[in-house]
């Protein structure tokens, strides 16, 4: 691993858990930065901003700079943007969402959007029957159903957490309409994230908890792989 250039590193379950620190991870990243190793950290959350990414970890003890951060809300605004420049969408979600959607020049609204995106959220006035019935009825009049990720649940500090697939599946339920998600392990996050580091395919090396969605993408993008079992994934499994 040490002969790899260019390193894309999952968060959740690989640097933290919550607002606690994985231990070893001060020394890996002053590591990358002293080996001047180009490096990326690569979130399935959507939530917050790589601006608030970058001020958690230093909050926990590490200064890592916004550029080093790429998210699935990222990647969902610039696939949508791609699709329809200028569109609109009804969000579920929280600001790093609704913030890279409006980058991009997307309008957030629940006036006939193009698009029904969803995200990851915690807090019920975010996420209620009433979101959800609004959501169901904008995708059965035509709006298309979009996740940012895939993950049906996260680890955190005191246990686990449902995540965006479970957050979907109600509306996927009520409207008979598949998602269609963004974020790993869909080969655009990974190609849009090798893009950035500006690396090539056998230089790079991804980092990940998840056999599901790390592991799988990694292997689909022809990127080597390598699972830590800090997160999500057991030595059983």
């Amino acid at each position: 691993i040490a002969k790899k250039s260019a390193f894309i590193i999952d968060m959740d379950g690989v640097i933290y858990h919550g607002d606690r620190l994985l231990p070893g991870v001060p020394e890996f990243v002053d590591w990358l930065k002293r080996e001047n190793k180009k490096f990326l950290f690569l979130t399935n959350s959507s939530d917050k901003t790589p601006a608030l990414l970058s001020k958690k970890l230093e909050r926990l003890g590490i200064e890592v700079d916004e550029v080093h951060f790429y998210t699935s809300a990222l990647c969902t605004a610039q696939f949508l943007a791609k699709q329809h420049p200028n569109g609109s969408a009804f969000c579920i979600g929280e600001i790093g969402l609704i913030t890279a959607l409006e980058e991009v020049g997307f309008t957030i609204t629940d006036e006939t959007p193009d698009y029904v995106v969803i995200g990851e959220t915690s807090r019920p006035e975010l996420y209620n029957y009433t979101t959800i019935q609004k959501a169901v009825n904008l995708v059965r009049g035509g709006a298309k159903l979009i996740g940012t990720n895939v993950d049906v649940v996260d680890k955190v500090e005191d246990g686990f957490a449902p995540a965006c697939g479970s957050l979907a599946a109600p509306v996927e339920a009520a409207t008979g309409v598949k998602t269609y998600y963004l974020g790993k392990p869909n080969p655009l996050m990974m190609a849009s994230a090798q893009q950035r580091l500006g690396s090539l395919r056998s230089e790079t090396v991804i980092i990940g908890d998840r056999m599901d969605t790390d592991m799988i993408g990694g292997l689909e993008a022809g990127i080597d792989t390598l699972l830590v079992l800090s997160g999500v994934t057991s030595l059983e499994e």
